[in-house]
């Protein structure tokens, strides 16, 4: 990219980029939306960049699967959200409304390539953009039934990406960038890493909970392993008197863990709130000792980096995304079994000195980031769709 266009994206953002591309009404194609229960960090980014962009001037349209509860169709901070189809329908029926222009003009798409890939070099000839979050791999058999699992990690590795080796791919992590290019075979010239922002509620105000309390974040789903937490509390309460797990997430696997949890007779220090508010969440990041994720597979770590915008560090296991949103030794330690992740959380909670310098990395890392500067570098990828020189590339 030239200087000037630097000079352009960094000093003007997407509003000066809207009128020197031409890109005013853009459909960002998802799987699921932010109203969906089992809503999770790919519908937040989507989410936060269809806003950002809205309040830019863009005209944008979401399309996803319907929503249990929610309307067909409806307005949510200035853009356009249209749900329809269940969730394996949606991809057609999408492909199809793109077709025959039911959802109305599109200058530009942007295609979130959750697993199942909505296919759009193939039929659309648009300036576009995917974003990936992460690669599955062996999600697939810890969600589905063999057969179709088979067929899904068939088709994330080996029959989609070939449509995908002259479009612009974006990731949030650089090891999510490595998977891309190792697992899937995609070019390296064309991902890119565009890093997800903060929130700028996510401040480190208020007190800390006065017990130790360790807070775990996301969707109650198989490969966030939220069950190994659970079963490493009785052990871990022997060795820090007191301790507590708060768990905030809904998702499919809440009932077992509703059972384990009553097996292990945990119900005094293991607290499944489900899915809470803005608010309470910023409270429970304030409130929270530390934060802790057992996850096999995450393409950042969203909420550890919330996490640490409000001064609280992160005890994770060593992944690729973890490894990205944690500076070992600054900002949390990493774990790379479930015995050395209880081993860490121990050494957290109980040493001060440790938990004190912690936290401090984690404050300075998480107020680095920001939406605006998200969005403005996704649209500036979708601008060098139309013309290299307005691009980051």
């Amino acid at each position: 990219m030239s200087d000037t266009a630097q000079d352009v994206t960094r000093e003007h953002g997407v509003r000066t980029l809207m009128e020197l591309s031409g890109l005013r009404r853009i459909h960002i194609l998802a799987w699921r939306d932010l109203a969906d229960a089992e809503a999770g960090g790919s519908e937040l980014h989507a989410a936060r960049i269809a806003e950002e962009w809205a309040g830019q001037g863009v005209e944008v349209t979401m399309r996803t699967s319907s929503a249990a509860g929610r309307p067909a169709e409806e307005h949510r901070d200035g853009y356009r959200v249209v749900r329809r189809s269940g969730r394996h329908v949606v991809f057609p029926s999408t492909i199809a409304e793109q077709l025959t222009g039911r959802l109305g003009r599109a200058d530009a798409l942007l295609e979130v390539w959750n697993g199942v890939p909505y296919f759009s070099p193939v039929w659309s000839r648009r300036p576009k953009v995917v974003f990936i979050h992460h690669v599955h791999r062996e999600m697939w058999h810890m969600a589905l039934h063999p057969w179709l699992a088979t067929f899904g990690k068939t088709l994330e590795r080996r029959l989609a990406p070939p449509f995908y080796r002259t479009t612009r791919v974006l990731t949030p992590s650089q090891s999510t960038r490595d998977e891309v290019i190792e697992y899937l075979r995609l070019p390296a010239e064309r991902v890119r890493v565009v890093g997800p922002g903060v929130d700028a509620h996510f401040l480190p105000e208020g007190p800390k909970a006065n017990a130790p309390t360790i807070l775990s974040v996301g969707r109650l789903v198989p490969h966030k392993r939220t069950d190994e937490l659970i079963r490493m509390m009785p052990g871990l309460r022997t060795r820090v008197p007191g301790v507590r797990l708060v768990i905030v997430g809904s998702g499919y696997c809440r009932d077992e863990l509703e059972t384990l949890i009553d097996r292990l007779d945990a119900r005094e220090y293991v607290e499944l709130r489900g899915r809470v508010s803005d608010r309470d969440l910023v409270t429970a990041y304030r409130e929270a000792w530390v934060v802790a994720s057992a996850s096999i597979a995450e393409g950042w770590g969203m909420t550890i980096t919330e996490a640490a915008a409000c001064g609280t560090p992160a005890v994770v296991t060593r992944i690729g995304g973890h490894c990205d949103s944690v500076t070992e030794g600054e900002t949390g330690l990493l774990a790379d079994s479930t015995d050395e992740l209880a081993d860490h959380l121990n050494d957290v909670l109980t040493d001060e000195d440790l938990r004190a310098t912690l936290t401090r990395g984690a404050r300075k890392r998480g107020s680095d980031s920001s939406w605006e500067a998200t969005a403005t570098a996704i649209y500036s990828e979708l601008a060098a769709a139309t013309d290299p020189a307005l691009g980051a590339w």
